[in-house]
């Protein structure tokens, strides 16, 4: 007698809507996964960066409230963290100036409240007055947004709080949580520092590569690698704005800390390097549109002019990774005066996109002699005389126009 074999179980089968919710899960679960793993990394690395400011918080306000409850008496200085806090964490990432105008604006709002309220009490009526008139007044000293915003917000907190026995009690610590503020924000990381100069090397890395990007179009003849070459010159102006935020806010914390004034003619020297790197990408900006120009109209460009472009893409790497070791990039001088020299040659009968392609060249040359540090007039110094097509550097060149001001003269670039 046979044996039956055991039944296997067999899965139920799927409606189309769970086998279509099968096929969502089997191909979206691996990107959402990627996704979390960056997102983690992300959220890691901004707790990170704000680890220093956190712990700097945490500490003013247990400092002010030992201040405000130990040694000044207070029995229930609750102002005086809230002061040292708000203060500090409004103006995170912000100049110092920033700090003293919360701390002036914290200061006069508890002044009033604190002041009406011991006179008149407090009640919805003396809300709505005490608020207008810290408002008005922080207004009346020629406080900005930021500041007049604080003393209505901490006219608030002192009306809705029950009043203390003390007069003025809640104002000394506001003040007391200011003055902590103002102390700590002189304690800065080296970030602010670090920031611009890092910066600024990615710019002078960005140039490089649109540079390396216009030259591999005009060999292969690519229309739409000049046209995404041009896009990304254009876009990396953005980048000069925020290296002068970077620079301005590295300013403040060297003229602002007694920890950092060593460290103000580095940060001195990397916002000089504005002026130079404005011209450098408005130069290569035209030069790229005229590669593109050139292989619309079928203009050959000659090899020794595409090999300039080339071999100043090289130097600018290398200076992106000097300014990323902390110092300008003088070693590069050696190689922009070669391939100034270089530059000064005029192949036999060159198309105008190619002279002014040539052109821009010598003038992106200056500008980055200028970001090693050199005057414009020790730049100009530098390149040999030559006649040549020039742009001219105080003039701002529209992205509509396709070639720049000229004049065909014997000049020193």
């Amino acid at each position: 007698m046979s044996v039956p074999p055991p039944l296997r179980d067999t899965p139920p089968s799927r409606s189309p809507i769970e086998r279509a919710w099968h096929g969502l899960a089997v191909e979206f679960a691996p990107r959402v996964a990627r996704r979390s793993a960056s997102s983690l990394q992300v959220r890691g690395q901004r707790l990170r960066n704000r680890a220093f400011f956190i712990l700097q918080c945490a500490i003013s306000a247990g400092v002010a409230w030992f201040i405000a409850g130990n040694l000044i008496g207070n029995p229930e200085p609750i102002f005086a963290p809230i002061a040292a806090v708000v203060a500090l964490g409004q103006s995170y990432g912000q100049r110092i100036e920033r700090v003293l105008q919360i701390v002036v604006g914290v200061a006069v709002g508890v002044l009033v409240g604190d002041l009406f309220i011991h006179v008149f009490g407090s009640g919805f009526v003396q809300l709505a007055f005490v608020v207008a008139v810290a408002m008005a007044l922080a207004t009346l000293l020629d406080a900005g947004v930021l500041m007049t915003t604080q003393a209505g917000v901490q006219a608030i907190f002192v009306t809705m709080l029950v009043p203390t026995d003390g007069a003025f009690s809640r104002w000394t610590d506001a003040v007391i949580g200011g003055i902590v503020a103002l102390a700590a924000a002189t304690i800065t990381p080296a970030s602010p520092l670090r920031k611009p100069r890092r910066h600024a090397s990615g710019i002078v890395n960005e140039i490089a590569d649109v540079l390396t990007e216009s030259a591999t179009a005009l060999r292969t003849r690519n229309i739409d690698d000049a046209d995404a070459a041009l896009d990304r010159a254009r876009a990396s102006e953005k980048a000069l704005t925020t290296l002068q935020n970077l620079a301005d806010d590295g300013l403040a914390v060297v003229r602002s800390s007694p920890f950092r004034r060593g460290h103000l003619p580095a940060v001195q020297a990397i916002a000089d390097l504005l002026t130079p790197l404005d011209r450098a990408i408005r130069n290569i900006r035209v030069l790229v549109r005229r590669a593109g120009v050139a292989i619309r109209e079928g203009e050959e460009v000659p090899k020794a002019y595409i090999d300039l472009i080339d071999d100043l893409s090289a130097i600018a790497h290398a200076m992106a990774d000097e300014l990323a070791e902390r110092h300008l990039p003088q070693k590069a001088r050696a190689d922009l005066r070669d391939l100034g020299e270089r530059s000064t040659y005029v192949s036999d009968h060159p198309g105008l996109s190619s002279e002014v392609i040539r052109a821009q060249v010598r003038s992106a040359i200056v500008d980055l002699l200028m970001v090693t540090g050199l005057t414009h007039e020790e730049a100009l110094s530098y390149m040999p005389v030559a006649y040549s097509l020039e742009h001219d550097h105080d003039d701002e060149v529209d992205d509509d126009d396709d070639v720049p001001t000229q004049d065909l003269t014997r000049r020193d670039q």
